[in-house]
């Protein structure tokens, strides 16, 4: 503590505060802490089921999936739900005439 020591006590007392703002800054913005309430059962039982099967943490799911909502996951879910239909067009002239007649504009409803 000799550094402290030609410091009156305002001075010691607003050096030890900087110190202390800085260090409470880093740990703040490096592990940022959430509270979270209300999680829904449905939710809960999916992070739960997930971090078992995977045999990881709960923390680390739960992380990960609030990435990915925020569009800032490491890898972009891909979706396989239309997946049957690619490949599968068959032109069909009756199909392209309904959508031509569809693509008419009707200028009295624009009035």
């Amino acid at each position: 503590m000799r550094e402290y020591r030609d410091r009156d006590d305002q001075s010691l007392r607003t050096h030890l505060a900087a110190r202390f703002d800085v260090h409470a800054y880093i740990a703040y913005t490096v592990g940022m802490q959430y509270t979270l309430r209300k999680i829904p059962r449905e939710l809960d039982q999916a992070l739960r089921r997930k971090a078992r099967e995977q045999g990881r943490s709960l923390n680390e799911i739960a992380i990960e999936a609030m990435a990915r909502g925020a569009g800032i996951g490491a890898e972009p879910v891909r979706n396989h739900d239309l997946d049957f239909a690619i490949g599968t067009w068959v032109e069909d002239p009756e199909f392209d005439k309904a959508m031509q007649d569809q693509r008419q504009i009707d200028a009295d409803m624009w009035k």
